[in-house]
């Protein structure tokens, strides 16, 4: 192979070479005609002086006054001092060589010999005038002569230059062209009839490399290109049926996560959930056995939740395992899935698994925000190798089963939370309803058996109207209870609701009411539907009991922020009077609302009315959820036992 020299280097290379012999063809034609152009210059200054030399001899033959004589010889200096200097202004010089300057240094001396005689005080006399100037024209015509042969022989180089420079433009052009097809048409060729041939399937084509060049690069590139075209040419069929296998296993791990998932959403129960996922789990991984372990809050007691073909004895044993006692439950905080071989007999935290003839165990750790809550172990009677996607298979799964235990203890505790919020609720409404009505009327019985003891007949008629009064104030309040209690929603609009509830305050108290809707807005959520209900039938119930009114209207805007107003034409009251018998009722309404940040205001005046506003925000959510934390053995089994034993 070549050295390597890199196309761009070789034309930049030749391309040089060509200028520089170019350049120095021109320089050498510009420097020979600039000598031709001096030449010339000098021939036509040297006849000048001939016309001089009969000029100055017709002026002195004239006998003119001294300073024309003077004026012709100063020209005649100054036209001997110009061809001696040159004049590169002109450009004017003459070319040089032995013959032109012994010709120069004859006409300098004999102009210097005559000189004198022009300017003398006697002026010579014509025959002397015409020798002299005779033999001064003939001095100068050999200069002339001499410098034309000069200027013969620089034409002839200049001759010679065009010629050669006309030559190296025929060698240049056949050179360029010799160059791009050695280094570039050559090569292109060597290059696309390669391709030609892996096109047609000859993928055992190989290009020669001749240089490292540019074109030696892309043959390179091209022949590895040409054997990773051979070689996956050649085993195409493998790759093919190993990249198939690799699909279909992604396909059955991508299947088993959402057979997987559909199942844990769809669990009832936790026992149901543990041991239907424990039998996925061993069918997925071909385990002979598994177990899905529970720990406690330290991680210092694992409860066994579920297993699957696991031996009975051995379940009895481990059912609640110490951590440390066996080589299951024994996860550090950092722990990963790991597979453990079974070694020895003697070894005590093993010795259960060898009698059972496993070999070999995988520990997998079940975290929920990273915290460590339990362990999956699945027990094989083989040596066995995970692979990472096995591996991550496991980790998913076992994230699954955490997030789906997590979600029923969640679901327990929010139902548990929801009936005790309902219990208290309906404690509070006793509370204040009945149970004072309650306590009124013990109230009145004494006094009645106090004037029937005492024989006062007026006290105790009064005492028996008090009673009859407050038994049936008894039995509205707990109809009302019952009304409120009974009270459904409709998710998509609450205006059948609201209609309901008017409908049976009409029927209570025979008041006629209106119901009035305005405006667009987002339906609301179910459960800030039930306490919108709650603070409306508590200002009704309000209207029944103090109000003494003879019609009561009903207006809900909706919008961004739903408004609900209820107004009735009662005798009104003292809004800032809180001893009155209807602050129990406005307590009420202002804890229902600030459950769903909404507001209450009232509006009252004695005798005109009331008005009573609940106005919703943006948003609106119910404060009654129940936020679930992290698992532990603890709250597993409690959780696990209302879940099983007790319909909430």
């Amino acid at each position: 192979m070549a050295k390597k020299y890199s196309l761009s280097t070789k034309l930049v290379a030749i391309g040089a070479i060509l200028l520089i012999v170019a350049l120095t063809s021109i320089g050498l034609t510009l420097w020979v005609t600039w000598q031709l152009e001096g030449g010339a210059a000098a021939v036509n200054e040297a006849g000048r002086m001939r016309m001089q030399s009969w000029r100055l001899a017709s002026t002195a033959q004239a006998n003119p006054s001294t300073e024309a004589v003077q004026e012709l010889v100063a020209k005649f200096d100054a036209s001997l001092a110009l061809l001696k200097e040159g004049d590169p202004s002109r450009p004017l010089f003459v070319p040089w060589d032995d013959n032109v300057r012994a010709r120069f240094e004859s006409v300098s001396r004999l102009w210097a010999e005559q000189r004198s005689r022009w300017t003398g005080t006697r002026p010579p006399t014509a025959q002397e005038s015409l020798q002299a100037t005779t033999e001064f024209v003939d001095a100068i015509d050999g200069l002339v002569s001499a410098i034309e042969q000069q200027m013969s022989r620089l034409t002839a180089i200049l001759n010679l230059f065009q010629f050669v420079m006309m030559a190296l433009a025929i060698a240049g052009a056949v050179i360029m062209l010799y160059t791009g097809y050695l280094y570039v048409i050559n090569p292109l060729a060597n290059l696309q009839q390669g391709l030609r041939k892996i096109e047609s399937g000859d993928f055992s084509t190989r290009i020669e490399m001749e240089a490292l060049d540019e074109f030696g690069v892309v043959a390179l590139g091209f022949n590895g290109m040409a054997g990773k075209l051979q070689t996956m040419y050649d085993g195409l069929e493998a790759q093919v049926e190993a990249k198939t296998r690799r699909i279909e296993a992604q396909r059955a791990r991508i299947e088993t996560l959402y057979e997987v998932s559909a199942f844990l959403a769809s669990a009832n129960t936790i026992q149901e959930l543990s041991q239907g996922f424990a039998q996925r789990v061993r069918k997925v991984l071909n385990a002979d056995a598994v177990a899905v372990r529970w720990s406690d809050e330290a991680n210092q007691r694992y409860l066994m939740l579920a297993s699957d073909c696991f031996p009975e004895e051995m379940v009895a044993e481990e059912r609640s395992l110490l951590a440390g006692a066996c080589a299951c439950g024994s996860l550090k905080s950092d722990a990963r899935t790991r597979v453990i071989p079974i070694l020895s007999h003697e070894a005590a935290p093993m010795r259960n698994c060898v009698r059972a003839g496993y070999e070999s165990v995988v520990s997998v750790p079940v975290r929920l925000q990273q915290r460590l809550i339990g362990e999956i172990d699945l027990f094989f009677r083989t040596t066995l190798q995970l692979t990472p996607d096995e591996v991550e298979l496991l980790d998913a799964l076992a994230s699954h089963l955490a997030s789906a235990l997590e979600g029923l203890r969640a679901a327990a505790l929010e139902r548990e939370a929801a009936v005790g919020e309902e219990r208290a609720l309906l404690a509070r409404e006793l509370h204040d309803s009945i149970a004072q009505s309650l306590a009124f009327l013990k109230i009145q019985v004494q006094l009645l058996r106090n004037a029937s003891q005492k024989a006062q007949p007026d006290q105790v008629k009064t005492a028996l109207d008090e009673l009859d009064a407050g038994l049936r104030e008894s039995i509205g309040d707990v109809r009302e209870l019952l009304v409120h209690f009974r009270t459904r929603t409709n998710t998509d609009d609450i205006e059948a609701a609201l209609q309901e509830t008017l409908q049976k305050f009409k029927q209570q108290t025979g008041l006629p009411t209106l119901l009035q809707i305005k405006g667009e807005g987002l339906p609301l959520p179910a459960d800030v539907q039930v306490q919108v209900l709650h603070v409306v039938q508590e200002a009704l119930s309000n209207v029944r009991k103090h109000a003494e009114a003879t019609h009561v209207n009903l207006e809900v805007v909706k919008g961004l922020h739903w408004s609900f107003v209820v107004r009735d034409n009662g005798r009104g009251f003292a809004v800032l009077d809180e001893h009155g018998e209807s602050h129990v009722g406005m307590k009420i309404m202002h804890e229902r609302a600030a459950r769903i940040g909404a507001k209450v205001s009232v509006l009252s005046v004695a005798g005109q009315g009331t008005t009573v506003t609940l106005t919703l925000p943006a948003h609106p959510v119910s404060g009654t959820g129940v936020g679930t934390a992290g698992l532990n053995l603890e709250e597993l089994l409690a959780t696990g036992n209302s879940l099983d034993n007790k319909p909430l």
